[in-house]
């Protein structure tokens, strides 16, 4: 009985196979495309044109590019040894953009020309003193040990690259040996992105897949890279330029609120905010929280320092709930707060995963580290790892970590950080009593900031707001006094490199002190006082 109906059955497919395709023939003028599922029937039964071959749009009448797509010819400037300052800033001006702000203030840079020691030289031949490392990273200065030179030389002769997921360059292991060595605890395994965010991002990553969890608690008052998700991890205003994009981020409070307090001792405020954030992770679920990542101490968001047993609480809380530690030490790590890392302040604690970055080259060049503890390791040598980029664990940018890392250990860097810190304290505080504009200064090592303020005891900006005139004025001042800094108002931060000395740490502070002179007049003027 069937047998007939699928004779049928086959017989209307081929009729209407012919109908179709004779149909088609006759109509030329009607495109059939060739794909999608349709492409292989020839019609219904009967129908030829019901379910015949999908008709694609017409796009022979789109217009086709006629932009000039070759390669253009550079200008003779480029086989000169040397450029004049016009010429520089002609080609900055209509060429260079900047981070993070609108590109028309690359006219008001400085053009540097050249770096040693603690201090920069533009193409007038001005003097400053860096008074923040740059971006908090030159630590060792602008002039590279000879050391970490011949390192990156004899890379580049003897093996200038090799892809991290096909080969494994001699130094790799060494560094790697040598980190865990150094780092407390059992952080035994490492990866070696290029940057500070893209090592957030890996670690973010590792946590998601490690813990098969997807929320990731991270402060209000952090910063954690510009990358998508260490740009959504971040807390300040920076978020917003990746927020929208981003899921499974949750914001916490950290023990340093910006608008009310968590009580007047540290007992106080790491008790009530260790509660809150207990609240918080019953509230989203421990069952859905993958890791908390926070940075040690909070750098660029003016050098907060925990309360007293708020990291070990933090600590505690993980563990209990199952949850991972990831500490962001992309800006302290190496050396900046007077230990290798800035979590061994803190008794016991020990992060499930580490990242750091500026100083682990100090910025020679870029590269950055991912640690992790050993039963993470363990995973994910049985699990894909699910990270990787072309240029991570880059030879040469290997060769200069490893040289730089053992030059921090043979010449005792953090030695004279700890020898340095107290100076650090005193001339903050001197900042505090001398200017009004001075509301209150942190410091650690040499890791310090202080917040600035109107005559009227408000903040001068809140971060990432158009700055006011007299802010304006101080940015001046702090180059005319040969200061290069990074000034982000109303935080304004001081951490040279970690090679200063103390009479150069004290001529900075003197530096900064005339210009804030300035600041306070002014404010002092607009406010009629």
């Amino acid at each position: 009985m069937f047998r007939g109906r699928i004779s049928r059955a086959a017989k209307a497919l081929a009729e209407g196979a012919q109908n179709s395709a004779q149909a088609q023939s006759q109509h030329p003028e009607r495109r059939m495309s060739t794909w999608g599922k349709l492409s292989s029937t020839a019609g219904a039964d009967g129908h030829p044109w019901v379910n015949a071959r999908y008709l694609g749009e017409n796009y022979d009448q789109l217009p086709m590019p006629s932009e000039d797509n070759g390669t253009g010819k550079p200008s003779e400037a480029h086989w000169r040894s040397e450029w004049s300052a016009a010429e520089l800033r002609d080609a900055a001006d209509e060429h260079v953009m900047l981070s993070w702000t609108a590109s028309n203030p690359v006219k008001a840079l400085p053009v540097i020309e050249r770096g040693e020691g603690v201090y920069l030289y533009d193409t007038h031949g001005k003097k400053y003193l860096d008074w923040t490392s740059q971006a908090v990273c030159v630590n060792l200065g602008h002039t590279v040990p000879d050391a970490v030179k011949q390192g990156i030389n004899d890379q580049l002769d003897s093996l200038p690259y090799v892809y991290g997921g096909l080969g494994l360059a001699p130094v790799r292991a060494k560094l790697a040996k040598l980190l865990a060595e150094i780092c407390p605890g059992d952080l035994n395994g490492f990866l070696f992105p290029s940057g500070g965010g893209e090592a957030n991002e890996a670690a973010i990553r590792l946590a998601r897949l490690y813990t098969r969890k997807h929320k990731i608690f991270t402060q209000y008052r952090s910063y954690h890279g510009s990358s998508a998700s260490s740009l959504g991890a971040t807390g300040d205003f920076r978020r917003k330029f990746a927020e929208s994009g981003q899921n499974g981020f949750v914001k916490f409070f950290n023990p340093q609120p910006s608008g009310f307090s968590w009580g007047t001792t540290d007992a106080s405020a790491t008790a009530r905010t260790l509660a809150c954030l207990e609240d918080q992770i019953l509230a989203e679920g421990p069952e859905t929280i993958a890791a908390i990542l926070v940075e040690s101490i909070v750098g660029a968001g003016g050098v907060l320092v925990p309360p007293e047993g708020y990291m070990e609480g933090l600590r505690s809380l993980c563990d209990k709930y199952e949850i991972l530690l990831i500490c962001d030490e992309v800006m302290v790590g190496f050396g900046r707060t007077g230990n290798f890392f800035g979590f061994q302040h803190f008794e016991g604690v020990i992060p499930d995963i580490v990242t750091s970055a500026k100083g682990l080259t100090a910025s020679f060049m870029p590269l950055s580290l991912v640690g992790v503890r050993q039963k993470i390791k363990d995973h994910f040598m049985t699990h894909p790892l699910g990270w990787g980029s072309t240029f991570h664990a880059h030879p040469v940018a290997l060769a200069c970590a490893y040289e730089t890392v053992k030059y921090v250990l043979k010449e005792n860097v953090l030695d004279n950080v700890k020898k340095l810190e107290p100076v650090m304290l005193e001339e903050l505080e001197r900042l505090v009593l001398r200017h009004d504009s001075v509301r209150q200064a942190r410091g650690v090592g040499l890791f310090g900031c202080v917040d600035l303020q109107t005559p009227l005891g408000q903040t001068v900006q809140r971060l990432g707001e158009p700055s006011p005139p007299a802010v304006l004025k101080l940015r001046q001042a702090m180059f005319e006094n040969g200061l290069f800094s990074l000034f982000r108002p109303p935080l304004l931060h001081c951490s040279p490199p970690l090679i200063i000395n103390e009479e150069q740490l004290r001529d900075g502070f003197g530096r900064l002190s005339k210009a804030l002179d300035t600041f306070d007049e002014m404010q002092n003027r607009d406010c009629g006082l």
